[in-house]
């Protein structure tokens, strides 16, 4: 069910911070995702299962693929999805470029960061973060529009905004990459727990799920 009052909350939020709102719609079905586009029909879709995506594809929203993604399931979403966020290694680099080329498009991507450092999260470290950008150079069917993390869940508030911080100073680094399928202009970052904070390190483009639509069940992962 759809907090439609913290819908309205963050929206204003992120329109006020220039940011872009991903609504993260695990376990979440068509019938819901069609009221919050009626709701709110500037916000996006962000899944972060293929599967998911799949099923409850509607051509006329707007989809992104959130979650970490397999080489052999980049078929499945090439065609219905705007923007890829978990870009981490050249493998899915190769399988992106041979699909995009496939359907005649370029694909939109985000390099996914992992800046906690987790081994149960993908991404990129972040010292290696601008050299795997540019190693992208040759990719022409790949245009690389940001950075995306996912910060570790963690109650200490210092160490947190010492990560976004670290995240913000990474951003404004690759912006200055200069090549031909580079324009990097997003930054990905800030979920539930934390796109307030997010948003005060430079984030403008927030996925959230729980806020907007509640708890899910215990056995899911937040995001």
């Amino acid at each position: 069910m759809i907090d439609k009052d913290a819908l309205n909350s963050i929206r204003a939020l992120a329109a006020e911070r220039g940011a872009v709102l991903v609504a993260a719609t695990k376990m979440q079905d068509s019938a819901t995702i069609a009221e919050l586009h009626r709701l709110a029909p500037e916000v996006i879709v962000g899944e972060n299962r293929v599967q998911e995506l799949v099923e409850k594809y509607d051509p006329a929203l707007e989809w992104h693929m959130i979650g970490r993604l397999q080489t052999n399931k980049v078929k499945y979403i090439i065609d219905k999805v705007s923007l890829i966020h978990s870009l981490d290694r050249i493998e899915l680099a190769e399988e992106i470029e041979r699909q995009a080329a496939k359907r005649g498009k370029v694909q939109d991507v985000l390099v996914e960061v992992n800046m906690g450092g987790e081994e149960s999260k993908g991404g990129v470290e972040p010292t290696q973060a601008k050299s795997f950008i540019k190693s992208l150079s040759a990719y022409e069917r790949i245009r690389i529009l940001g950075i995306m993390s996912v910060m570790p869940r963690t109650d200490d508030e210092d160490a947190l905004r010492k990560l976004y911080a670290s995240l913000k100073a990474l951003f404004e680094d690759v912006k200055g990459i200069q090549q031909g399928n580079a324009d990097i202009k997003y930054l990905s970052a800030g979920m539930s727990g934390d796109y307030k904070t997010a948003l005060e390190y430079g984030a403008n483009m927030v996925r959230i799920g729980r806020a907007i639509f509640g708890e899910r069940p215990r056995n899911t992962q937040e995001i």
